[in-house]
């Protein structure tokens, strides 16, 4: 499916956003603030993302995205990446079950060689799982980062056609590359944590994109929580280059 992109046209803007991108993050913080091994906090983000995928699906989200574990985060302490790697398998097999029985889609994108060969497996039998649903997508962006992606995109596009005329090359030869090609651009990112960046995640996705951060953590991220990220994002004057006064309806109109 070809997806309009915001520097060549203007997509439209609806009441809910389509796409909602998420950085989850203060896990550890949240357990460190509790006097609790940081463990315990991403075990309790589990619960923070069940929570957020019901709601996203419940207000109409169409494409929601999680940043589960970057290409940066291998540096953490062994012991918590391990324990990470475990509470991903055990995601996979549990959460996908009610994934599956509410017909979400459930993609999986990033450098994904690096993981485990069982890893490696549960991903490609939860996505052959629930490929035919026709809800909500949830993406999980594992051993992601913008960077890789932009460099696997292009590597792609040159073994496709390597004799390819550099002066051709627009963003239509190298956007269907992209780990995310099959959605739209993220309307709203949202992070969670206190911090303001977006840390090498979808460099190339999130352009346009309408960015929200809020100091609650993680693991304290609900559907109360979104909902007030979802206000913020109305009131947003999504002109995409344009001058407000050539907007037909700002606001909450749903064509702004």
């Amino acid at each position: 499916m070809q997806h309009i992109s915001s520097t060549l046209a203007v997509p439209d803007s609806t009441y809910v956003p389509r796409h909602v991108a998420i950085i989850m993050d203060g896990n550890g913080r949240w357990a460190t603030q509790r006097h609790l091994p940081r463990v315990a906090g991403h075990s309790r983000g589990l619960d923070a993302v069940r929570a957020v995928v019901e709601a996203s699906a419940a207000r109409g989200v169409q494409f929601l995205t999680l940043f589960a574990f970057s290409s940066e985060n291998w540096r953490r302490p062994a012991d918590e990446v391990s324990f990470l790697m475990r509470l991903f398998m055990t995601a996979l097999r549990r959460e996908v079950v009610k994934m599956h029985a509410n017909s979400i889609r459930l993609r999986v994108v990033g450098d994904l060689g690096r993981f485990s060969p069982r890893i490696q497996q549960l991903i490609k039998d939860a996505e052959a799982r629930t490929a035919g649903n026709t809800g909500m997508t949830v993406t999980i962006a594992a051993n992601y980062g913008g960077r890789w992606d932009l460099l696997q995109a292009m590597r792609k596009m040159l073994a496709r056609s390597p004799m390819l005329d550099p002066e051709s090359i627009d963003e239509s030869v190298l956007a269907p590359h992209l780990a995310m090609s099959y959605a739209p651009e993220p309307d709203l990112f949202i992070r969670t944590g206190g911090e303001q960046r977006i840390s090498n995640f979808l460099l190339w996705q999130l352009a346009y994109s309408e960015l929200y951060f809020t100091d609650v953590f993680w693991p304290d991220f609900d559907a109360a929580e979104l909902d007030k990220a979802f206000a913020s994002y109305r009131q947003r004057e999504r002109r995409f280059g344009r001058t407000s006064a050539q907007l037909v309806a700002p606001g909450l109109s749903g064509t702004a």
